[in-house]
């Protein structure tokens, strides 16, 4: 009981880490935060769909695709965590607004909140949902830090995202991922030998 305490006290953490970064900073640019914050970008884009629906909704039809893989439990704490993303974004887009807003400070803040979250998550073998499930399938398959795949994965559906709304975003997100994936690869590498597995026995 204890572990599952502080496994569930570490996912709502993390998720609401990640959702701070994303909607008070990132989000408000219009900056992706990953390959799933672009696609949930282009919701908002083509369906004015807001922009925490969106990326729930990218994110659990990701989530379903690496169940049979991933295992339900792996499912069940990913949907937990995407869930208290998606309700930090829409807290802190509508209840904190920045009306002098500066797009270095927002970057990079948010960035490094956006990688802290998602660290902490996977040190609990919980993926951030969207590509992150990929990501995490090929660091858990590779026994490799997942920040490299997360970055090649994220980077492919940035430059659809910029080729439709602007080119600029690319940059922007470029240096969003590399900020982010080393926050996670840092915050991973911190507990990378004596992290859980699914089952919550240690890696030997």
């Amino acid at each position: 009981m204890k572990l599952f305490m502080k496994k569930c006290g570490l996912v709502v953490a993390g998720g609401a880490l990640q959702g701070f970064g994303m909607g008070l900073f990132l989000f408000p640019q219009a900056i992706p935060s990953g390959g799933a914050g672009g696609i949930a970008v282009l919701l908002n884009h083509w369906f004015n769909i807001s922009m925490g629906p969106s990326l729930w909704i990218v994110n659990f039809t990701m989530l379903m695709l690496g169940v049979q893989y991933l295992g339900k439990r792996f499912a069940l704490w990913t949907f937990v965590g995407i869930t208290m993303t998606s309700l930090s974004i829409d807290f802190f887009e509508s209840t904190f607004p920045i009306v002098h807003r500066n797009l270095l400070l927002d970057l990079v803040i948010g960035s490094v909140f956006l990688g802290t979250g998602i660290g902490i998550l996977m040190r609990q073998g919980v993926s951030n949902g969207g590509v992150g499930v990929v990501a995490f399938m090929i660091s858990h398959g590779r026994n490799i830090l997942p920040g490299k795949p997360l970055f090649f994965i994220n980077i492919s559906i940035f430059f659809v995202t910029a080729a439709v709304i602007s080119w600029e975003i690319v940059i922007l997100a470029l240096i969003s991922q590399w900020i982010s994936t080393t926050m996670v690869d840092l915050v991973y590498r911190l507990d990378f030998y004596h992290v859980y597995t699914l089952s919550w026995r240690k890696k030997t």
